[in-house]
């Protein structure tokens, strides 16, 4: 920035602060001068409103507004504006948007993702994100939170040992995806109608969600490798048909008005260079929105990846490949030395500005109090609700998984237990209970509080000093107290000082002596032991599932504020759990496979065993879909097609006549670019889910499928459909699944293009097998 620029900006800033009667307001628009600026006519286009702002700024005044901080522009009256909020389950204190030092203290803690995602099921998906948002945005109208969120993490779980796995909704990209779009439709509000004409815009929202890292990003730090200069070598196939389909639903489906492009190089350009990937994102799926870089992600491309010669051309390079702004201070430290080299042109600045104001427009940023909607009026009454923590209750609920359960051991009869050992370091711990990105929660709730609540008599001990267990202080105890009680719970797993941003793990087995505390207890006390496992990342407890004292295995994840109520719900039966694992569990020779390999295909030929259920061989601890319950389950099919025809659709020219896609060995398959009606293929599947038990549950059905004309590089098997359904006990209730095959039957060829088998494709729904005959 020039020197007259900033001595003019000095005396702007100077000027306002000996005036006080000129004090900016908190938002634009609302000075009485606001009438004599377009921008402010809540009347006018979107695309007219913003082009009109840009018109009227400075080019110092444009470069401002290019980082998460952006500046005010007092003679416009416009205030400061901070981009960067965290929601990822519910409102974070990470980033400087977010503050919990005025009327509200504390927002509700719901859990982890990874948890929630445990329980498949979209209707809770899109509730939990419209609660944070009526939050989020009651936190915005007081002043301590912005309106713009960067949530949610929608990177597929690709390695068991990334410490940001716990942030997403599993390894599949269907599931993923699916999430994705809940979560935004859930935050955003919108109503799924866009402005039309001149420039288009999007339509207008409540608050505005953010779909990130965009894209193939999955490693923290491992080995010689950081995410800062990490280069994701990457297999067009595998970006078709992996790490691709979430961002895609999330702006096709979803309608996210931001796309964070991440740190990590893909292929050897940075994320937020890649003009191709990022025009994708708007050319083919539609997207209207803003894209943020990762924090310092345009300094890095110069100053730790040395990809571009001076600061001035990582300026060039990611604006003129269509990032809009940069969080950090580079943009504004080096763009005006860049225009002035010739390096960028004012209207690249421009195209970006348009996109930053369209999404503060849509927002209701410029429309001062004429923008009143039911959603303006919420307060700090719309915080930390008894709704809302009923909401985070049965969002635990349904994502807890049961890993073992010998001889029906659990639920726990309340009348027959006189005395109970808790054993953990987590299990009086609240901190624990949110994972990462967790802000202040209302009412934490521990584990020992919440088995306290169902027997009085309850001992506690931590076993460990701490979660990374790295002595056997507190053993004795430990084992002492197993000793007086009628059951026992160990509380073992993980916590963020094994998984987080910035940190992968190395090992897949309990950290420390987590594993020799549980079989020390297990060995001299012979009595059966529950385990409870934390974490967001699989772990390797082959031993446990091998120990007949270790009667009782439950995954927990992070279960947020309310965990210890949840966990004790589940152990003594006032909740039949049915959640399911996001992810595959793999053993500790996983470990083996290095992280740094970002191919999803095995290639048994050099060793590598592939990732993910849908590729991986080799053995497993347990696999992705896993869980129990404590009723017994059975399908049958009511209705189901036999066949499917590309040419005797109902809709004509279903097809168009090109020749159908050859692949090397001679098989049979089509580009679905070549199918004029995808929607024309699309069916239900009927089914019959009988419950044996003699509890009421809520149960996930999973539908499978695999092709009969599978070639060198197709999954194994994929999740094609699920649903969630409620079922009473010795009843049979009735599910749904909607399959769309041109989106969940498919695969990517080596070219990257998403082909559908024709012939023959096996459905598969637990035990139960039939067969779809896909014709041409």
């Amino acid at each position: 920035m020039g020197l007259s620029s900033i001595y003019f900006q000095f005396l702007l800033l100077l000027f306002f602060v000996i005036n006080p009667i000129f004090a900016l307001p908190n938002r634009p628009c609302s000075l009485p001068t606001a009438n004599s600026f377009s921008f402010c006519n809540a009347s006018l286009p979107i695309p007219y409103r913003a082009r009109s702002l840009i018109s009227l700024l400075t080019l110092p005044e444009k470069i401002s507004q290019l980082s998460d901080s952006a500046a005010a522009v007092p003679r416009l009256g416009l205030p400061a504006y901070e981009w960067w909020s965290e929601s990822l389950h519910g409102v974070s204190s990470n980033g400087p948007g977010v503050r919990f030092n005025g009327s509200v203290s504390a927002a509700t803690g719901f859990p982890q993702v990874i948890l929630s995602a445990a329980a498949f099921n979209r209707t809770l998906w899109r509730a939990l994100a419209h609660a944070i948002a009526v939050e989020a945005r009651a936190m915005y109208n007081l002043g301590q939170a912005g309106l713009t969120f960067w949530a949610p993490n929608i990177n597929i779980f690709r390695d068991p040992r990334w410490g940001r796995g716990q942030e997403t909704p599993g390894e599949d990209p269907m599931v993923v995806a699916s999430y994705a779009v809940e979560y935004v439709k859930g935050f955003q509000g919108e109503y799924d109608h866009h402005y039309a004409g001149d420039g288009g815009g999007g339509g207008p929202m409540m608050l505005s969600a953010c779909c990130k890292h965009y894209t193939a990003y999955d490693l923290e730090k491992w080995g010689n490798f950081t995410r800062y200069t990490f280069n994701a070598l990457v297999t067009e196939q595998d970006l078709e048909d992996s790490y691709q389909p979430p961002f895609r639903s999330c702006i096709e489906e979803g309608h996210a008005s931001c796309l964070m492009c991440s740190y990590n190089q893909v292929n050897g350009v940075p994320m937020c260079a890649r003009q191709d990937l990022l025009k994708k994102a708007r050319d083919e799926w539609g997207f209207q929105g803003y894209v943020t870089s990762d924090c310092d992600a345009v300094a890095i491309i110069y100053e730790n990846q040395t990809y571009s010669n001076s600061p001035e051309d990582s300026i060039a390079d990611v604006l003129k490949a269509g990032m809009d702004i940069n969080c950090g201070t580079y943009l504004l430290r080096h763009t005006e030395s860049a225009v002035e080299q010739g390096k960028v042109q004012e209207e690249d600045i421009d195209r970006a500005l348009f996109n930053l104001f369209s999404v503060q427009l849509r927002l209701g940023l410029f429309d001062g109090d004429r923008g009143n909607q039911w959603f303006t009026q919420l307060g700090s009454s719309n915080v930390c609700t008894k709704e809302h923590r009923e909401l985070a209750l049965e969002a635990g609920r349904q994502g807890i998984v049961l890993l073992k359960n010998k001889e029906g051991f659990l639920p726990l009869k309340k009348s027959k237990i006189r005395s109970l050992a808790i054993i953990g370091p987590a299990a009086n711990d609240t901190s624990i209970l949110g994972g990462d990105y967790t802000g202040v929660p209302c009412d934490p709730i521990s584990f020992l509080n919440g088995v306290q609540a169902y027997v009085p008599k309850t001992l506690f001990a931590t076993g460990c000093v701490d979660v990374p267990c790295n002595s056997t202080d507190g053993f004795d105890e430990a084992i002492n107290i197993a000793r007086e009680a009628d059951v026992v719970v160990v509380v073992a797993g993980l916590n963020l000082t094994e998984e987080t941003e910035d940190h992968d793990r190395v090992s897949l087995l309990l950290p420390g002596k987590q594993m020799d505390l549980i079989n020390r207890i297990t060995a001299v006390n012979k009595k059966p032991l529950v385990l409870v496992l934390m974490g967001g990342g699989p772990i390797d407890v082959s031993f446990a599932k091998q120990n007949p004292w270790i009667a009782s295995i439950l995954w927990i994840g992070y279960p947020g504020e309310v965990g210890g109520r949840v966990v004790a719900e589940v152990i003594f039966g006032d909740f039949n759990p049915g959640g399911k694992l996001p992810v595959t569990w793999y053993p500790e020779s996983f470990t083996s496979v290095p992280m740094n390999d970002m191919n999803m295909r095995a290639d048994l030929s050099r060793g590598y065993p592939g990732r993910t259920y849908r590729f991986y061989q080799g053995e497993v601890v347990y696999p992705f879909g896993y869980g129990l319950s404590y009723s017994n389950y059975s399908y049958s099919i009511l209705s189901a097609p036999e066949r499917i025809s590309l040419s005797e659709s109902s809709v004509e020219n279903h097809i168009s006549r090109k020749p159908t896609y050859k692949i090397r060995d001679g098989l049979d398959h089509v580009n679905i670019k070549e199918i004029s009606s995808c929607e024309a293929l699309r069916f239900s599947i009927y089914i019959s889910v009988v419950n044996h038990g003699s509890r009421d549950g809520s149960h996930i059905v999973l539908l499978f499928a695999r092709s009969s004309t599978s070639t060198i590089g197709s999954p194994q098997k994929q999740l094609i459909g699920f649903q969630r359904v409620h079922t009473t006990a010795g009843e049979a209730t009735k599910a749904e699944i909607f399959v769309d095959p041109c989106k969940h039957m498919t695969a990517a060829n080596d070219q990257g293009q998403t082909m559908l088998s024709l012939g023959t494709h096996v459905l598969m729904l637990g035990d139960l097998e039939i067969e779809l005959f896909v014709g041409a």
